[in-house]
């Protein structure tokens, strides 16, 4: 899955009206008459088929924000009323009157053509030859080891220990932030990253400079977990369809989040309140922050650390395929990219202005 925390950016109340009512014109998405024995409205549908399917949360929300500026783009118009000219069109608009960039465009065609072939189950005609716009390929920023070590050091608990274990593990941010007890091996100095991108486990390192620090985590998680149990609260969330399968599972400290969010907080899908992990947006601010402290003029993110990890290991002569394996890149071509600040051949050409 799976955002853990945060309320749905989608107001349900501006859902369009279900395929089979008439729609109904004006400010109002919904027909007067709506009453128990109404179908389910249309978002309410795309969000059941993404959790069928197991989207996250975050994917969820996306499509529903795209399919409902869709829906208004056209006057509120329900989209078995609209079709491949349409589709055309407000993507049109979004190249040319937005300017957005060519992923955002690619990812606004995908939400509709999921919409009406998993949603709706009919044909949005063909798009083949449709001049998608193509993604721009950006090198990705890279910090010197000084800086990362500087990034790292002039954070404060537990953002820290999250920004080490993104630079000595090669982690993606929510795949840190969703970790579970049982997801460290202090034995093998190893870390089970589960249900990663493209919902794939892998085994990635875990760093000696940060067992120390990680102990000291899970002992302040422990004491949330304590506390938690005094207070009778729900358990953690539980991936897929496991919390009924194991009912007692939520709540034991194997599944406890290494990460927990200080607070109680309402979950998104379920609606009850129990505890989830750090939202993510509070290290994005804190990084923001020190990068600026630092005097480190690159665009940096906790992002950032995952390619210094890759390009670091690259410049130590690890081979591109075990680096590939430790990020759980699914194609090489896709890990090739970080060698472009390596000292290949052609990098030890000398400047024609520093000869004399």
């Amino acid at each position: 899955m799976r955002e853990s925390q945060g309320n749905e950016s989608s107001n349900r109340d501006d859902d369009p009206p279900p395929a089979t009512s008439p729609p109904k014109t004006g400010d109002a998405l919904l027909p007067p008459e709506a009453d128990a024995l109404q179908p389910r409205r249309l978002l309410d549908q795309l969000r059941d088929v993404c959790r069928y399917k197991h989207y996250s949360l975050r994917t969820e929300e996306t499509y529903a924000g795209w399919v409902r500026r869709f829906i208004r783009f056209h006057g509120i118009r329900h989209p078995l009323e609209l079709g491949e000219s349409e589709i055309r069109a407000y993507l049109t608009h979004l190249a040319v009157d937005l300017e957005v960039a060519p992923a955002t465009q690619n990812q606004a065609l995908n939400a509709l053509v999921f919409l009406y072939k998993q949603v709706l189950q009919v044909d949005p005609g063909y798009f083949g030859d449709f001049a998608r716009a193509k993604s721009a390929r950006h090198l990705p920023v890279v910090l010197t080891r000084p800086e990362a070590s500087a990034l790292i050091d002039a954070l404060l608990p537990p953002w820290r220990l999250i920004e080490l274990l993104l630079y000595g593990a090669g982690l993606r941010l929510m795949e840190c932030l969703r970790l579970r007890i049982k997801d460290i091996d202090f034995g093998y100095r190893q870390i089970c990253v589960r249900d990663g991108k493209g919902a794939k486990d892998r085994i990635t390192l875990l760093p000696d400079s940060a067992i120390d620090c990680l102990k000291t985590q899970l002992s302040e998680s422990r004491r949330l977990f304590e506390r938690d149990r005094h207070n009778h609260s729900p358990g953690v969330e539980m991936p897929y369809a496991l919390g009924r399968k194991y009912p007692n599972a939520a709540v034991t400290w194997d599944w406890f989040w290494v990460f927990p969010a200080p607070g109680l907080s309402v979950d998104p899908r379920s609606g009850i309140v129990r505890r989830h992990h750090l939202h993510e947006t509070l290290l994005q601010r804190a990084i923001k922050v020190v990068v600026r402290k630092a005097g480190i003029h690159k665009p940096a993110t906790p992002h950032t650390l995952r390619h210094c990890f890759a390009t670091h290991l690259l410049e130590n002569g690890y081979d591109i395929r075990s680096v590939q394996e430790l990020l759980g890149h699914q194609d090489v071509s896709t890990t090739m990219i970080y060698t472009h600040v390596l000292n290949r051949p052609g990098m030890s050409i000398r400047s024609p202005a520093d000869t004399s």
